[in-house]
């Protein structure tokens, strides 16, 4: 029990994903409730899209992105401002020993679907794409 687990390039443990989706569930119910009183928290839909924690549940980090991805430094701003507060609401909501320290970061992968939505409108890709599928069905 009191053995520390070494990093081996494995995905998180069960209770580190358990854990994470609870943070990430209280997160956004105070943000959207409008638990934290702080104008700029109030006046922007926060998503919460993921939270991750490390191995010790120490640290979690919270991957959000503002409605619209507008005003993402002003969002990040206001949530690290109101951490212990967030903090004191997740606390509350775990029953571990420590409350870990929240982090926030703006969830890029939005992005990167777009980019890729994108890149597989191309007209290049969608030939690539069909002629990937003739040699599948001619294989066959």
């Amino acid at each position: 029990m009191g053995q520390k687990r070494i990093e081996t390039g494995q995905g998180p443990t069960q209770r580190q994903l358990r854990v994470g989706e609870l943070i990430r569930r209280t997160l956004s119910d105070v943000l959207a409730r409008g638990d934290v009183f702080d104008p700029d928290l109030s006046r922007t839909v926060i998503t919460v899209s993921e939270v991750r924690t490390s191995t010790d549940l120490k640290i979690a980090t919270a991957y959000v992105m503002p409605l619209g991805g507008q005003g993402q430094k002003e969002a990040l701003a206001a949530l690290r401002r109101n951490k212990a507060e967030l903090r004191h609401h997740v606390a509350r909501a775990l029953t571990l020993k420590y409350a870990p320290d929240l982090r926030f970061q703006i969830d890029e992968s939005f992005e990167r679907m777009d980019e890729t939505r994108r890149l597989l409108q191309d007209a290049r890709v969608q030939r690539d794409i069909a002629s990937g599928a003739e040699d599948d069905a001619d294989r066959n």
